[in-house]
């Protein structure tokens, strides 16, 4: 994208309130950059390959303010010792409490990246969030740990997703009690081995559960 960024951002906060009604349609791009005070056609030079490129921009931009929430909330601690883990969950819980008000637009998008044509951008939409997390907590591994690291944090934060979906609570706080099991879980077991056949699994676990889900609601 060759636009500038702050327009992009801003097409994008739009969509926001069009996708719940329209989905993530010519319709809802249209409508959003007219919001921003744009051609409603000015989307075609920013999302060139349409759908596709605005879901992207729209994960990218979910992680860059969800690692900006992170170092905000680093800075309140006062703390430069705060373990990994406790840093992992309060990106997790950031990111989602960032989403609360746009559920909706969260289903609506999971329904698209579960349909087998978009397997591909999912998978680096999950991949792309879950090495925000690790980078922003500090890790800096190269070696065999690069992947365990990030096939551990895939099903655990795929898993979360979904519950979070499902919350009813006004304050996530069901959210926060399964993501809390989910981590006791992991550090419950070993290390995991075939790193890459897990973090395949796990995406692909995301994925057909996803699936199952958006029928289920739809078949309401």
């Amino acid at each position: 994208m060759t636009t500038d960024t702050a327009q992009t951002d801003i097409i994008i906060d739009n969509l926001m309130i069009h996708i719940p009604f329209d989905g993530w349609t010519d319709t809802a791009l249209k409508a959003a950059c007219a919001d921003a005070g744009c051609d409603t056609d000015y989307w075609r030079s920013v999302f060139p390959d349409g759908i596709s490129d605005a879901i992207s921009a729209y994960g990218m931009l979910a992680d860059t303010r969800m690692e900006q929430a992170f170092l905000a909330w680093c800075s309140e601690q006062g703390d430069t010792h705060i373990p990994t883990h406790k840093k992992i969950r309060q990106l997790i819980l950031l990111r989602l409490e960032q989403a609360r008000p746009h559920k909706e637009v969260v289903r609506k998008t999971l329904a698209v990246l579960a349909r087998p044509q978009m397997a591909p951008l999912a998978t680096r939409l999950l991949y792309q969030t879950i090495d925000t997390m690790w980078r922003a907590a500090g890790d800096r591994s190269t070696d065999y740990n690069f992947y365990t690291k990030r096939a551990t944090l895939s099903a655990v934060y795929s898993a979360t997703l979904l519950a979070f979906l499902s919350d009813d609570s006004p304050d996530n706080c069901k959210t926060e009690a399964f993501l809390d099991r989910r981590l006791k879980d992991v550090a419950a077991v070993p290390n995991m081995t075939r790193p890459v056949r897990a973090a395949a699994e796990a995406a692909g676990g995301f994925a057909r559960a996803l699936a199952r889900s958006m029928m289920d609601r739809n078949a309401r």
